[in-house]
């Protein structure tokens, strides 16, 4: 019996050999194929060479533009870390007022975290220097429409300072609602807000609850638990 193994073996060796002629047509027929192909591409550039020329336009000017946007953001970031140094140099050289409007510049020219540093620092030169009402509408801003949460509720935290005293307890609490989350940063120091709040109006009551919020926490700051715990 013969094995697959030879049976493969004997059709590979009676496979006919290719002579020069076949050889000289298998390449004249490649060629011909390839002037075909060449023929076919050559009429479908012809056919839609305004759509093609359109659309190498249309990628030249979108990488043209992100380059562009790249060097502009760039360019701009620069200008205004210059322009921060600058108002910061203002205030080191006892002109606080001319700091405050630098940096407020500087907050609306600028984006992300550059633009709330700068207005968080205009805001804090403005209620060192009594201008109260230039502070509050800063840091409102900043509260509402700050490009980092760190700057946004830091803005709701100085605000809490500000209004308490114009707030009940139950409106402090609701006020301080965006900072009831372990996302944001001021997390615990709201929780002590509120319960000191409530501590202001004798409410021993609703007071301790937020003072055991942070007690029995065990991821509560050591500073901020020792406080609860001298408070309730």
């Amino acid at each position: 019996m013969v094995s697959l193994k030879e049976v493969l073996k004997l059709n590979k060796t009676n496979e006919p050999k290719k002579t020069l002629s076949d050889h000289a047509e298998d390449a004249l027929y490649r060629e011909v194929n390839e002037e075909v192909h060449a023929q076919e591409t050559l009429n479908f550039v012809k056919q839609h060479a305004r759509a093609l020329i359109v659309i190498a336009v249309i990628v030249l000017v979108v990488v043209a533009s992100v380059q562009i946007m790249r060097h502009y953001n760039k360019v701009a970031k620069r200008n205004a870390a210059m322009s921060f140094e600058t108002a910061m140099m203002m205030l080191d050289n006892g002109n606080p007022a001319a700091a405050s409007e630098a940096l407020a510049r500087v907050a609306a020219k600028s984006s992300g975290g550059m633009g709330d540093l700068a207005l968080f620092n205009s805001a804090r030169i403005d209620l060192q220097t009594g201008n109260r009402d230039n502070a509050v509408s800063k840091f409102e801003q900043l509260a509402k429409n700050g490009a980092t949460r760190d700057f946004r509720d830091m803005a709701i935290i100085n605000l809490a300072v500000l209004k308490a005293d114009s707030m009940t307890p139950a409106e402090f609490e609701k006020f301080l609602a965006p900072l009831q989350t372990k996302r944001s940063p001021f997390y615990y120091t709201g929780l002590l807000f509120v319960a000191q709040k409530y501590l202001s109006d004798n409410d021993v009551t609703n007071a301790n609850v937020w003072l055991d919020r942070i007690i029995t926490d065990k991821d509560a700051p050591a500073a901020i638990a020792a406080q609860a715990e001298a408070l309730r």
